[in-house]
């Protein structure tokens, strides 16, 4: 009988700008903070990695200027292992801040680290590909995707981000059925990853919750979003939850006072043959490029807010310990009354 498992999924793992110099200060354990023992402890640890990681300086500027360039240095990748991070998306929109070659790079960095990654490559073949991630005796299989920038898509013969836009027609939709069904062969859970809308959004709009209700209508388990910067409800579709937005995880970010994108969440994801039964959220705090668990009135802050996105999606979440639980299937939870 396949054992249970827990995954860890997390939002966006910046180690760039002000993140490096302090890891290289403070050593490479340091951006988890008191969260590693709990993210080491899960079967399964999940990112997506919002920086490149290499030793390229010079800039994508092909095709205009972007705000914000994030960079870290190659030996950074030993930050992942120590936390025992089994795979990064790729599929985002700093993948290729330091110019395709710092994107290939970073592909190159984390296949020498053993870390499993998917969303970029050296053509759309490698971007498209999805990985495969074996915990607990589970097969994993994990596609992920971004809706922006569209500049940076993969080609036939050119390297790039799995681009494709938040859309149900035919045309771009047909991409993810073939990335799912190709998944779904070979794994016993699949994950569907996107990198998709913009900043600072603390709701998901009609049509990204069609895109993603579609999306696990095709075969996915579960619906893994990024990119807002802050914490969006969860919605259980078909008995499968949608991760809208999970937040961000390790950063150096401006805080914006009433959205406050400094407190997030550690998605806790337990599964129960044959079904994922729970998600356990950790209330989070980003300070000093680390992230510890929130406490008193910012987790207060979070949990409240958190309960009220999820209640207006028709999900309810219960208070289970530190964590705010949210369920997934009807079937009793071993250990749990």
């Amino acid at each position: 009988m396949i054992p249970s498992l827990t995954l860890a999924l997390s939002g966006d793992v910046m180690l760039g700008r002000l993140v490096n110099p302090m890891i290289a200060e403070h050593g490479f354990a340091y951006p988890w903070g008191d969260l590693l023992p709990t993210v080491r402890g899960a079967d399964c640890f999940l990112i997506n990695l919002e920086c490149a990681l290499t030793d390229h300086t010079e800039r994508w500027r092909d095709g205009g200027h972007k705000p914000f360039y994030f960079r870290a240095d190659p030996d950074v990748v030993e930050t992942l292992r120590l936390a025992g991070v089994n795979f990064a998306a790729l599929a985002n929109n700093h993948a290729a801040d330091y110019d395709m070659a710092g994107l290939l790079d970073t592909v190159g960095v984390l296949d020498e680290a053993g870390i499993a990654h998917a969303g970029a490559g050296a053509d759309l073949a490698a971007a498209r590909a999805p990985a495969f991630l074996t915990a607990a005796e589970w097969r994993i299989g994990v596609v992920a995707f971004a809706d922006h920038p569209a500049v940076w898509a993969a080609g036939p013969t050119s390297p790039g981000i799995n681009y494709m836009p938040v859309s149900l027609a035919s045309s771009n939709f047909a991409a993810i059925e073939d990335a799912l069904a190709i998944a779904r062969e070979q794994a016993d859970l699949v994950i569907f990853s996107i990198h998709w809308g913009p900043n600072q959004r603390v709701r998901p709009t009609p049509a990204f919750r069609d895109f993603a209700r579609r999306v696990i209508e095709t075969g996915a388990d579960v619906f893994w979003g990024h990119s807002a910067h802050v914490v969006q409800g969860i919605e259980v579709w078909q008995g499968k939850p949608i991760l809208y937005s999970t937040g961000d995880f390790v950063d150096d970010y401006s805080v914006d006072p009433e959205l406050r994108n400094d407190l997030s969440g550690l998605f806790l994801l337990r599964a129960w043959p044959p079904a994922l039964a729970w998600v356990d959220v950790i209330p989070v705090t980003i300070s000093r490029c680390q992230v510890n668990r929130a406490r008193g009135a910012e987790r207060d802050w979070f949990s409240e807010r958190f309960t009220a996105l999820c209640a207006e999606l028709g999900t309810d979440v219960l208070v289970a310990g530190e964590a705010l639980t949210v369920p997934v299937t009807a079937t009793p939870w071993p250990g749990r009354s």
